[in-house]
C-alpha cells in the first residue's frame, strides 16, 4: 500500500480509516499526526506501482482466420446443389426457372427466416451468461424450423417435383443443424461435416454417378445433423437453466424478416453471384468486427461530437469500399474459374456490389440495434425487385443502398449508439 501510494496524503487517509487516532500515533510512533507519520512513510518507501492492466478481449476483436472459416462454410453448402442439380431435373419448370427450384427457393427461405429468428435468441441468451437456456432454445426451435423448412417445400411442390421436396426436406435439415453448430461457435466441425461435399468439384467437368451423388448428399447430411446433435447435449458441470423469464419471442421478428428480405435479395442477384456473395460473408464480418472495435477506440480517445462524427464516417467509408473491393475480387475469380458465366456481363458487376452494399450496411445496422430499419428497407426492396422488369432491378438494388447509407451515417455517428 505504501509503496503504491502516489502522495503522503492517500497513506494518511488510509491510517486513519484504519482507526489510527493523533494520540495513538504520537505515544506509539512518536509523530505529531497521521499526517506527520505518512510524509515519514512515504520517504522511507521505495514507490513501486502496480502495472496497468492490460486491456480486456471483446467479442469486437476476432481475428480475420476464424470470419473467413465462416465465410467458406457458408459457401460450400452450394456444393450440393451441384451434386443434386441433375437428380432434380425431372419434368417441366415453372415461372420459367429450372425444374424443381420453386419448391427449394419456398423452403430455403422459410429456413432463412426461422433460423435468423432463432439464432438471435440462442445468441441474447449466451449474451446473458445463460448457455444451457441457449442450447435449450436451440433444441427446440432447430427441429421446428427444420419441420416448417419441409413443410413449405412440400406445399410448393407441384406434381412430379418430388426429387425436389425430398433434397428440399434435407436442405431444411441442414439449415438448422448448421445454425445449431454456428450458434455455438462449432465452425470447425461443420467445415468437418461439409468436406463430403469436396467431391462436387469433378462434376462442374465430369457427369458423375447419380448414387455417388446421392452418398456424398447423404454423408454430409448425416454428419452434419450427428455433430449438432452431440453439440446440443449438456456439457459437464454446466450449470442448470435459470428460472427468470427470457427474452420476448417478438424481439426476435425482426431478425427474421431481415434475413427474409437479405435472402431474397440474394436469390434475386442470381446463382452464379451466390457464390461470391456467400464467400464475401467472411471478410465482411471481420469488416463488421474491425469497425465496431475501433469506433470504441475513438469513443475513447477523441473529445468532441464532431471529432467523432467525422472519424466514424471515415471509418465507415473506408469499411464499405473494402467490402465491395473483396465482392469484386471475389466475383472476377469466379468468373475467371467459370468462363462462360454472366457475372462479366455489362452491369452485372455493378448490379452486384449494390446488393452486397445492402446487406453489408443492413448487417451495420443489425449490429448496433437497428435491425427493424435494415429489415423494413431490404424487404422493399425484394418486394420492388418483385414487381420491376430484371432490367430495373439495380435500381431498387441502388435505392436500397442509398437508404441505408443515411440510416447508418445518422445512427453511426452519435456517440451513445456505440455505448451498449
Amino acid at each position: 500500500m505504501t509503496a503504491a501510494a502516489v502522495h503522503p496524503d492517500e497513506i494518511a487517509a488510509i491510517l486513519e480509516s484504519d482507526g489510527m487516532t493523533d494520540t495513538h500515533i504520537r505515544l506509539t510512533y512518536g509523530r505529531q499526526d497521521s499526517f506527520a507519520l505518512a510524509e515519514a512513510l512515504y520517504e522511507r518507501t521505495d514507490r513501486r506501482h502496480p502495472a496497468p492492466e492490460p486491456p480486456q478481449p471483446t467479442p469486437w476483436h476476432t481475428g480475420l482466420a476464424g470470419c473467413l472459416l465462416r465465410g467458406l462454410v457458408f459457401a460450400l453448402p452450394g456444393l450440393a446443389y451441384v451434386l443434386g442439380a441433375p437428380l432434380l431435373a425431372t419434368g417441366p419448370g415453372r415461372y420459367g426457372l429450372p425444374p424443381g427450384t420453386v419448391p427449394l427457393f419456398a423452403g430455403a427461405v422459410t429456413g432463412w427466416v426461422w433460423n435468423q429468428a432463432l439464432s438471435h435468441r440462442a445468441y441474447t441468451w449466451l449474451g446473458l451468461g445463460d448457455r444451457r437456456a441457449a442450447t435449450r432454445a436451440l433444441l427446440t426451435g432447430a427441429p421446428a424450423g427444420a419441420a416448417a423448412g419441409a413443410a413449405v417445400a412440400v406445399a410448393a411442390a407441384a406434381p412430379g417435383e418430388t426429387p425436389a421436396v425430398l433434397f428440399g426436406a434435407g436442405q431444411a435439415l441442414y439449415l438448422a443443424a448448421a445454425t445449431v453448430l454456428l450458434v455455438l461457435g462449432r465452425e470447425r466441425a461443420l467445415l468437418c461435416a461439409l468436406l463430403p461435399l469436396a467431391g462436387a468439384v469433378p462434376a462442374f467437368r465430369y457427369d458423375l454417378p447419380e448414387p455417388f451423388r446421392i452418398a456424398l448428399l447423404l454423408a454430409s447430411l448425416t454428419a452434419t445433423t450427428c455433430v449438432a446433435a452431440r453439440a446440443l447435449r449438456p456439457e459437464p458441470g454446466e450449470q442448470p437453466p435459470r428460472t427468470r423469464g427470457g427474452p420476448p419471442f417478438a424481439a426476435s421478428l425482426p431478425y427474421g424478416l431481415f434475413g427474409l428480405g437479405s435472402g431474397l435479395l440474394v436469390l434475386y442477384a442470381g446463382a452464379d453471384a451466390v457464390v461470391a456473395l456467400t464467400l464475401s460473408m467472411g471478410p465482411a464480418e471481420w469488416l463488421l468486427h474491425r469497425f465496431r472495435g475501433a469506433s470504441l477506440t475513438r469513443l475513447r480517445l477523441l473529445t468532441t461530437a464532431y471529432e467523432f462524427r467525422r472519424a466514424v464516417t471515415g471509418m465507415l467509408a473506408r469499411s464499405l469500399g473494402a467490402y465491395l473491393g473483396v465482392l469484386a475480387a471475389l466475383t472476377l475469380t469466379a468468373a475467371a474459374l467459370w468462363p462462360g458465366t454472366a457475372a462479366l456481363a455489362p452491369g452485372r458487376i455493378g448490379s452486384l456490389l449494390l446488393v452486397g452494399a445492402v446487406l453489408w450496411l443492413g448487417l451495420l445496422l443489425q449490429a448496433f440495434g437497428g435491425v427493424s430499419s435494415a429489415a423494413a428497407v431490404c424487404l422493399l426492396a425484394a418486394g420492388a425487385q418483385t414487381l420491376m422488369p430484371p432490367a430495373a432491378a439495380p435500381v431498387a438494388a441502388g435505392a436500397a443502398a442509398a437508404v441505408l447509407c443515411v440510416l447508418t451515417g445518422v445512427l453511426l455517428a452519435r456517440p451513445t449508439t456505440h455505448r451498449f
